[in-house]
């Protein structure tokens, strides 16, 4: 069996399409790279609607939590202080048994049982929290002297807004959102040690790489494969983001524009 053999029996085996048992014996190296690649399907897939989602949410917190509705702010507060302050891997656990439990009152809460809707609703609360913060952080961060500005040309709340916080929030925080959206991919990974189950084996990457590191008995080609799949997926989220951060900034002096910066750290 040759290499495209390989990838077109493996190639897509973690959305179903293809060989549905997987290989027990004669492991090459293209059989271990083409089926973890073939699980990082389902680690973009997280992360992307996790992130999508997230980040329209997260706006939502910004702003309750700067509301002076005392109920909504308590409300965002709260929300944001549970998800940072838990871990994600038990929100995974504590998520879990919820839907259980509720699926045996509703019928419809069935499909959140699964991965590919339970753990999503997880890593996308989370990351609505962490990055609820982040704007948070930006909105409190917008000179005064641009709100009455914009207060002095007349404008409205809502063109304030739109033309003003809402640009000005984006810019300031976009540099620390880009962390998030990095850790959220990196997250993904612990869908595999959560309660939701694997369905028919077709499990993400990390799902391939421990099972080729239990055959083979080596970990050190299974788990590179696995780090280098995310350091290329890190290198394509840092440069989509750098993209946006240089549109947001298109309208400043060069010297005044915030850059991202790939930075090679030997120690953290």
């Amino acid at each position: 069996m040759t290499c495209l053999d390989i990838i077109a029996d493996y190639g897509l085996r973690s959305i179903g399409i293809g060989e549905r048992l997987l290989p027990r014996k004669d492991f090459t190296l293209c059989h271990q790279i083409t089926l973890i690649g073939s699980g990082m399907i389902w680690n973009i897939y997280f992360g992307t609607l996790a992130l999508l989602g997230g980040f329209f949410f997260s706006m939502v917190l910004a702003l309750g939590k700067a509301s002076e509705h005392p109920l909504l702010r308590r409300t965002c507060n709260w929300f944001i202080f549970i998800f940072r302050g838990s871990p994600l891997f038990i929100q995974f656990f504590f998520a879990y048994f919820a839907f259980v439990s509720l699926k045996g009152t509703f019928s419809i809460f069935t499909s959140f049982t699964s991965a590919w809707l339970g753990a999503l609703i997880v890593l996308f609360c989370n990351t609505a929290a962490y990055s609820a913060e982040i704007f948070y952080g930006a909105l409190k961060a917008i000179p005064r002297g641009d709100i009455d500005a914009a207060d002095a040309y007349g404008l409205s709340r809502w063109s304030r807004f739109k033309k003003i916080i809402w640009p000005t929030m984006l810019r300031l925080g976009w540099p620390a959102y880009t962390n998030e959206a990095i850790f959220l991919f990196h997250a993904t990974t612990l869908v595999y040690f959560s309660a939701f189950p694997t369905w028919q084996q077709r499990g993400d990457a990390l799902y391939y790489a421990r099972y080729f590191a239990d055959k083979t008995f080596n970990p050190f080609v299974p788990y590179p494969i696995l780090a280098g799949y995310f350091i290329i997926l890190t290198l394509i989220v840092i440069w989509i983001f750098g993209l946006m951060n240089q549109r947001l900034n298109r309208h400043l002096p060069q010297d005044r524009r915030i850059s991202l910066k790939l930075r090679l750290n030997l120690i953290r």
